[in-house]
């Protein structure tokens, strides 16, 4: 089959590789429908060391199984799939309390930028969508892929910071993660959602899905930007989608004292201001985390599939799986917000 690996900073390559094959009885072989490429994949893009043996890339997926292992149960072959970006047993206690990306019997899907994937814990991981692949459009298709991550991305970092009616709402980062942070906070109810992105394309989808305000400055000119659209008072709640240092700063600048700031870029750093200058001072809470989307794939599939929601309006570009170089320079030079990849 063909795969996407990295062996370097600014290297991907598309290669002849093995298909995968069921190791452990727990597993299921899916044929990848739609993959795509996450603003999270752009991290080892910049940065990753030259190495001679390439990871295989991408962690998101809606695919048709295949095969199943002896031990699987609940899915089976032709099931049309939502692949979590991490797979779980969804029967631990930790599963149990909604905390699917820290199942001790889980770990995080890699290789989804490829023809076929191998799924471990396959029976507490792959979700099925009724009625199967016949009769479902390409858009909904889309929509059913953000599930696998990036809306339920965004909806995890609203749900963390407990959005509720009435709440003023700021999210960092116009990437789909923060378009989806949008999407989220409007959909629970967030009565004002300020929105920090300066790229017109993005923040124009973001008003209209329910962004009130938009501040394209950064730094202390988007913090007074953000005080004074607030009255002097700041947010209540902050969602950031970016995961840089600058990111984290800007957030604790713009909250409101006793608010919340809601992580859910990947971190690239390893410590945040804790004392009485940052969160200490201002009551504040930090929250969030690597997305648990199994923990909300039920509840979020009808809703797509009656397009009472439609995140797969965040794909602006789609290439065939061949052309993944190509996907992963279009989003590094922000020429597309985010790129759909099939067969």
């Amino acid at each position: 089959m063909r795969a996407s690996l990295i062996y370097g900073a600014g290297d991907v390559r598309v290669e002849t590789v093995p298909d995968p094959v069921v190791e452990q009885p727990t597993d299921a072989v899916v044929r990848v429908v739609r993959a795509c490429v996450c603003g999270s994949d752009l991290h080892p893009y910049h940065s990753l060391e030259a190495r001679e043996q390439g990871i295989p890339m991408g962690h998101e997926a809606v695919g048709v199984v295949e095969e199943t292992g002896s031990e699987v149960s609940g899915v089976g072959e032709g099931d049309l799939v939502v692949v979590p970006f991490a797979f779980s047993d969804n029967t631990c206690p930790i599963c149990r309390d909604g905390f699917h990306t820290a199942c001790p019997h889980g770990g995080f899907v890699s290789g989804a930028q490829a023809e076929y994937l191998r799924v471990p814990q396959a029976s507490g991981t792959l979700v099925t969508v009724p009625g199967g692949r016949d009769g479902v459009d390409d858009d909904v298709l889309a929509s059913l892929l953000t599930l696998s991550d990036v809306y339920l991305t965004g909806y995890h970092a609203a749900v963390m910071a407990r959005v509720r009616p009435g709440h003023t709402v700021t999210v960092i980062g116009d990437g789909a993660v923060g378009l989806s942070s949008v999407l989220a906070a409007k959909r629970l109810g967030a009565e004002r959602i300020i929105l920090m992105g300066r790229h017109r394309a993005r923040t124009d989808l973001g008003r209209e899905w329910g962004a009130t305000d938009v501040v394209a400055e950064r730094g202390d000119e988007g913090v007074a930007a953000v005080e004074e659209l607030t009255d002097g008072l700041g947010s209540q709640v902050v969602l950031e989608a970016v995961g840089h240092m600058p990111a984290y700063e800007q957030s604790h600048g713009v909250l409101r004292p006793g608010g919340v700031i809601s992580r859910v870029g990947v971190p690239q750093y390893e410590l945040a201001g804790v004392g009485f200058g940052s969160l200490f001072g201002k009551n504040a809470t930090l929250t969030g985390g690597p997305a648990p989307v199994r923990a909300y794939l039920e509840e979020h599939i009808p809703l797509v599939l009656d397009r009472t929601l439609e995140p797969g309006r965040v794909f602006d570009r789609e290439l065939p799986v061949g052309d993944t170089p190509e996907a992963y320079r279009l989003m590094d030079s922000r020429e597309a917000l985010k790129v759909m990849v099939r067969p």
